[in-house]
């Protein structure tokens, strides 16, 4: 039981690790679609294994404990507020509609998606208005774009984990 405990620690201890070097990683890659605010989310690609390999609360964590890492070395109290609404977002809905039994990639869009809400609310908040939901449907479109390959990825990876029995 005690090595059980032991690896659940270690791998949470991993998951955390590359969450935020994918952050890092992220934050190099001059990568824009053109498109102000969109990222491909490298960091929800461990987000969305952890939810599939680990209990819920332990990649709930993994997701809160990356959010607050980067914010506070890449970001400032305006990215960290809103990668957290997005984060939370995402990843309640990507629990839930993980138990419906929709695919892997089903979820990691849904995640996406839901990622972009979550900041676009915090957006309307800070900027005191809600004339910039029109921009969410490019956020959606976005999200389902990034939330598409990272699931694909993400599938390669749990099929991966499942034939080592991790």
């Amino acid at each position: 039981m005690k090595n059980s405990k032991a690896k659940r620690i270690a791998l949470f201890g991993i998951m955390v690790a590359l969450a935020f070097t994918f952050s890092y990683l992220e934050s190099l890659i001059p990568f824009n679609f053109g498109i102000p605010g969109v990222k491909l989310g490298l960091a929800n690609l461990v987000v969305v294994v952890a939810l599939y390999v680990m209990k819920p609360g332990e990649a709930f964590f993994i997701a809160i404990i990356r959010i607050f890492l980067a914010g506070l070395t890449f970001g400032n109290v305006y990215s960290l507020a809103y990668s957290l609404c997005g984060g939370i977002l995402s990843f309640i809905v990507m629990w839930l509609v993980k138990r419906t039994k929709l695919s892997v990639i089903g979820v990691s869009m849904m995640g996406g998606i839901c990622h972009n809400i979550g900041q676009i609310t915090v957006a309307a908040i800070v900027m005191e208005t809600v004339r910039i939901v029109y921009y969410l449907p490019v956020l959606i479109g976005a999200g389902l774009l990034t939330g598409l390959l990272l699931g694909v990825i993400s599938n390669l990876i749990i099929n991966r984990l499942k034939k080592i029995k991790l």
